[in-house]
């Protein structure tokens, strides 16, 4: 069994613990997690040069396709996204949700069809924490770094701690994504309070944040 088929495997067996709709923007813990980390996002891509309607995007692991209608929100055109997801269901529930004009490809990023060069932005949403294998992880990062246009730029979401309760995943530390991206020049952020906590203290949520060793994610802008 492949890397790949066991990626799909552990997101099936997630899938079953799931209790009800816990990634809904209506709990509070979602709303100030998502809001949170889009303020930063939001930071970092006003100072990228150019006009929004013109940059070409391609996200990694695209989901339901969250993260692609918020870059049409901010100006991008659906005939410059793409998004590329390897379990059908999701890659389904994007198509259902986004333009007609945005590409989705299904399968393996690090063989996706996209050309060398082209890409102003290219993003992922917590994939990497979900590849175990170290060979695959520098295959997807070598395949993102090789889309990119000189200028262009990585964004990377991610938590960088194991979560002793899930196997199926591990943290990727910031010194583990400056080895995938050797030739990068990197800005960092620590975003997120930690789920757990964010889940049983939503109504504390701010002020818990303000505590840097609490947030368990990073926003990187990787610039090539």
């Amino acid at each position: 069994m492949t890397e790949l088929d066991q990626i799909a495997q552990r997101y099936a067996r997630r899938a079953q613990h799931v209790e009800g709709d816990c990634y809904s923007l209506l709990r509070p813990e979602v709303w100030q997690m998502w809001q949170e980390r889009q303020r930063a996002l939001l930071k970092l891509l006003a100072q990228r040069p150019g006009l929004p309607a013109d940059w070409r995007a391609t996200e990694v692991g695209c989901g339901a396709g969250g993260n692609l209608l918020d870059l049409l929100r901010l100006g991008l055109r659906p005939a410059h996204l793409t998004g590329i997801e390897l379990l059908p269901e999701r890659l389904a529930a994007a198509r259902a949700a986004l333009p007609e004009g945005v590409r989705l490809l299904a399968g393996d990023a690090a063989a996706a069809d996209v050309a060398a060069g082209s890409q102003d932005l290219v993003l992922q949403s917590t994939v990497f924490s979900s590849i175990l294998d170290d060979a695959l992880q520098q295959r997807v990062a070598d395949a993102m770094w090789r889309w990119l246009k000189p200028g262009g730029a990585i964004v990377w979401y991610d938590f960088t701690v194991n979560n002793p309760r899930n196997p199926d995943v591990r943290g990727v530390p910031l010194a583990r994504v400056r080895a995938l991206f050797p030739q990068g020049r990197f800005t960092a952020r620590r975003v997120t309070l930690a789920p757990p906590l964010a889940r049983a203290l939503p109504a504390a949520y701010g002020w818990l944040n303000l505590l840097p060793w609490l947030r368990t994610h990073r926003l990187v802008l990787i610039e090539k």
